[in-house]
Formats: structure tokens, C-alpha cells, sequence
């Protein structure tokens, strides 16, 4: 890469929040930025979150106008009571409105989330939503089992064991499971094909954004809690620039005629050889707006080898174990068969030829499967 970032464009995604409770000048002005800043290629992939109830005329014509080609809808559930139960303003009613509104507007790249194990949720209720899924003919689905952590008032509640919020109300973890390969089954059966572990689509309908994640492509994030990677060349990548910025005001100086450099600007530290690099900022509004340097991750050949399965596992088509002794060496593969041995043998991976891909079981139980390629490799992969 030679220190430089490639301008052009392919994908861009607002989202990680809801980018349509904005104004739509706002918004606006967010698309104005990146193209005054990348050049956007004409097939570019578009997408908005959009939280049901929000898509008012005025800010659909702010989406065609800002080349937007693909919305995500944040529906949990098709299911007004289930919906209402963590706070969802919006009802059945209003999400199939939206999505006539933008096939309307020729916007029919569409992906809807759904949530397995919400309160009150049962089979015959996760049925229907999926049935109402289906019939929308939404070309992508995302599915996620309700995450329970200290983040929300639901997961506070749930961990006290408390009544408040419909934890009481929450389906045990192994109705949720079963939910979710209900899913999966469903959606198939439908045509809508599972492509990673939470996402599933109609051929040609993949998350073009998504993928880059899972196969550890470069992209660049921007906002509060936003997260990048740069990937290295073959031969290993210096990254050398000047010091990482500070804060907004070390770019005075570029109105004033001085020379800066888009990694400057990006804020790169000298580092040295590395497989890639991934930097992030603050993760609260406070701290985003106040004086502080990207937090900055060198990613080591140890760590790439590491992301390579357990990135490249939560997607169907799995991992190429030729691909990874090509690129890291036959050594480190082997470091590793004996892990990919006994995973097999518990029937959480399945060996096809010299593609190993997560089972059914596997997917459920896919965070105990990736950490055990976090450790193993480490002997034979240090840089």
C-alpha cells in the first residue's frame, strides 16, 4: 500500500445506531462529506439503518438523494406485543408500509433483523414473524439471538433476576437455540439461504458491507465507537507516518495551504512490520468530542492467522485450509489439526476435503469453537 489508503469506494454503511432519527439536512450533509472525500463507484453498495417509523417522506428523498440502494429495517419482530416489550415504537403495520414505500421508490435491496428470544416470544409467535418475513420477499434476513449483558435495561433486569422490563417474560436460552435453527430451516426452505452464521439471503443478495468484516477486507469507519482496518502488502507493511493526531485541531492547518497526508489525517503511529493494522475511536460522544489519538491495534502474523478461522468460519462456506498454508505456512496449519481433529469429533466442524465449516451445532455453540484457534497457533505464526 505504500502508506497510502484506497480512495475508491465500493460500500458504505450508516448504521451501528440509527443514522434516521437525524434531520435529513443532517444526513445529508454525511453523504456530502464522504463523496467530497472518496470517490464512490457507481455500483457502490449504500445501506441505512432505519428504525421502523422513522422513514418519513422527507428523509426517503434524503436517502435517494444520497444514492442510498439498500435499507436495513430494525424489526426484532413482526409481533406488536413482542415488539412493544423492549421498546420498539413501531407495528406490523407501519414496517410493511415502509417496505411498499421503498420498493415504491425503487429501493428493493432490502434486509430485515429479527431477534430470537425476546419476551413473550414462543414457537408459534417466532413462526409467524418469520412467515411475515418471508412474505414481505425481502431479499436478506439477519437473525440474532437476544444477547443479554449489563448494556441494557432488559440485561440488567434479566441478570438480577427481576421482573421489570418482561424479563420474567424471556425464553430460556435453549427455546432461543431452538428458534434459531427454526430459522434457519425456515428460511431455507423459502429460498432465503443461510450465508453466515446470523445473515441469510437470496442468491446475489449477500451483504456486500458485511463480507468485507468476515473476509478481512480494508474499510474505514467513522463516528463515535467506529472501527477500521488497513491491510499490509504480501511482504509486510511499515505504516510509518507522522504521529498520531490529538485532536480536530492539528487539521488548521490544511486550510492554511499546508501539505497533509490521508494517514496523517487518519492519525498512523510508526509501528513497523505488521499483517494489518485496525484503530478505533473513543466509544462514548464525551470522549469523541474531547482531545484523544485513535485507539491503534497492530494486527501481528499470529493474530491475522487467528481471525482467518474464526472470522472465515462464521461464514457457510467456511474455511480453505490450502489457502491458509499458502499464505501462513504448513506449520502453523498443522499447529492446528489437532484442534480441528477434535472439534470434528464433537461434531461442531465438519471436514469436507481441505474445507473445514461449522455444523448446526457449531454455530450455536460458535464462540466456545473460535476460542479454541486463539491460542494454538502462536508458536509457529510470531512475526
Amino acid at each position: 500500500m505504500g502508506g497510502q489508503i484506497e480512495m475508491d469506494v465500493d460500500s458504505i454503511y450508516l448504521g451501528g445506531g440509527t443514522p434516521t432519527v437525524l434531520e435529513p439536512a443532517q444526513l445529508q450533509r454525511m453523504f456530502d462529506a464522504v463523496r467530497a472525500q472518496f470517490s464512490v463507484r457507481p455500483q457502490a453498495e449504500i445501506t441505512v439503518e432505519c428504525a421502523p417509523g422513522t422513514l418519513k417522506p422527507d428523509m426517503l428523498d434524503c436517502l435517494l438523494h444520497g444514492g442510498v440502494n439498500r435499507v436495513s429495517l430494525g424489526v426484532q419482530s413482526f409481533v406488536d406485543a413482542e415488539a412493544a416489550a423492549v421498546g420498539r415504537l413501531h407495528k406490523r403495520a407501519v414496517v410493511l408500509d415502509e417496505i411498499a414505500r421503498l420498493r415504491a421508490a425503487g429501493v428493493s435491496n432490502i434486509n430485515i433483523d429479527l431477534i430470537a428470544g425476546l419476551p413473550h416470544q414462543t414457537a408459534e409467535s417466532w413462526q409467524s414473524s418469520l412467515a411475515e418475513t418471508i412474505a414481505t420477499g425481502a431479499p436478506h434476513v439477519s437473525v440474532y439471538m437476544l444477547e443479554v449483558d449489563e448494556d441494557s435495561r432488559l440485561g440488567r433486569e434479566l441478570i438480577a433476576g427481576g421482573t421489570r422490563y418482561h424479563a420474567h417474560f424471556v425464553p430460556d436460552e435453549e427455546a432461543a437455540a431452538d428458534f434459531y435453527l427454526m430459522a434457519c430451516d425456515t428460511l431455507e426452505a423459502a429460498g432465503v439461504m443461510q450465508y453466515e452464521i446470523s445473515n441469510f439471503a437470496r442468491p446475489g443478495s449477500e451483504s456486500h458491507h458485511n463480507l468485507k468484516y468476515w473476509t478481512r477486507q480494508p474499510y474505514l469507519g467513522f463516528g463515535v465507537d467506529a472501527h477500521s482496518m488497513l491491510i499490509a502488502n504480501r511482504e509486510g507493511h511499515d505504516f510509518s507516518s507522522e504521529p498520531a493526531l490529538s485532536d480536530p485541531e492539528h487539521c488548521e492547518g490544511e486550510s492554511k495551504g499546508a501539505a497533509m497526508t490521508t494517514d496523517q489525517k487518519l492519525g498512523f503511529r510508526p509501528w513497523g512490520p505488521a499483517e494489518a493494522v485496525r484503530f478505533s475511536t473513543a466509544d462514548s460522544l464525551e470522549k469523541y468530542l474531547a482531545p484523544s489519538a485513535l485507539q491503534q491495534t497492530v494486527v501481528s502474523r499470529t493474530a491475522a492467522f487467528e481471525e482467518n478461522f474464526f472470522l472465515g468460519l462464521r461464514l457457510n462456506r467456511g474455511v480453505d485450509l490450502r489457502r491458509v498454508a499458502t499464505t501462513f505456512g504448513r506449520d502453523a496449519l498443522n499447529n492446528v489439526r489437532p484442534v480441528i481433529a477434535e472439534l470434528a469429533a464433537l461434531e461442531l466442524l465438519h471436514e469436507d476435503g481441505d474445507v473445514i465449516r461449522l455444523t448446526s451445532r457449531g454455530r450455536l455453540l460458535s464462540n466456545e469453537v473460535f476460542q479454541r484457534f486463539l491460542a494454538p497457533a502462536a508458536a509457529s505464526t510470531k512475526a
